[in-house]
């Protein structure tokens, strides 16, 4: 009778959970995961892909086509293959700046960061995780991009005062400046979204910083324009790829450094929110 009792009050020993630990690594690895589990980062990166290529082909095709025209602009007219080939950068900034809002801001649509940061509690190194990931993903495919898009278009133009090749002084620090340029973008569009927290909201700020702000300058007196329009992040992004520059615009080495600090604010203001408030 005693040795049933006894036996019968021996504590149940709970079984042993494993330790895990919250590294760097393990923590982008999740960023990793969960950006390539979407399949609107499959579909945006491949638009911006084809924005870059197909759009860098038409405007060769179309210099081809207008050489010895009249009509062609003179502006167009002095375009090189460089410029030509890089013409889709425009167009794929918007798209890739697009799904980096959507990388944060679409997590608190959908209440996935409350997991997220239960995951990780201090925080911080989620934003920084997204922002490295991603923008290392946009940086292999922009360059990419833009490198086949000189390739071919380099072609198409080839015996015409456009033409140009790969060993012409700055033709490579301008493709890799704007594969470098792209990667900022996507950075620029993960704060956005993280500081906002609203896709909406993070879309509309980047529409306006790259295109609605730049069309307003035209507005303002000439000596305002010449001495705000550089800085814009526009601008200045486009001065770290653009292969010749005049007094209105900055040096490339310049451009990157004002780019930079953008990019640095809207983070800093991603952080700060993502520490002092609730989500």
């Amino acid at each position: 009778m005693s040795t049933l009792a006894t036996t019968a009050e021996e504590p149940r020993t709970a079984p042993v959970r494993p330790a895990y630990r919250v590294t760097g690594r393990r923590v982008l690895a999740s960023e990793w995961a969960k950006l390539w589990s979407l399949r609107s980062t499959w579909i945006t990166l491949g638009l911006g892909l084809l924005f870059l290529v197909a759009f860098g082909l038409i405007a060769a095709t179309r210099y081809k086509s207008g050489i010895g025209s009249t009509r062609m602009d003179r502006d167009f007219a002095a375009s090189t293959a460089v410029s030509l080939s890089l013409f889709g950068t425009n167009f794929a900034q918007l798209a890739l700046g697009v799904l980096g809002v959507l990388v944060t801001a679409g997590e608190y649509s959908t209440g996935t960061i409350r997991s997220t940061l239960a995951a990780v509690p201090r925080r911080l190194p989620v934003l920084w995780s997204k922002a490295a990931v991603f923008g290392l993903v946009v940086l292999a495919v922009g360059t990419l991009g833009v490198f086949v898009a000189f390739r071919l278009g380099s072609g198409i133009v080839s015996g015409t005062p456009a033409a140009m090749s790969f060993s012409h002084a700055g033709v490579p620090r301008s493709l890799l400046g704007a594969g470098l340029y792209l990667a900022l973008v996507g950075v620029f569009g993960v704060a956005l979204g993280a500081l906002l927290r609203s896709v909406a909201g993070g879309i509309a700020v980047l529409v306006a910083a790259w295109m609605l702000i730049p069309g307003l300058m035209s507005l303002l007196p000439g000596s305002w324009r010449n001495g705000v329009n550089p800085y814009l992040p526009s601008s200045a992004g486009q001065s770290m790829f653009a292969l010749t520059h005049d007094s209105s615009s900055l040096s490339p080495g310049a451009g990157l450094v004002v780019f930079l600090c953008w990019t640095a604010l809207t983070l800093g203001g991603a952080a700060y929110r993502l520490t002092r408030s609730d989500v």
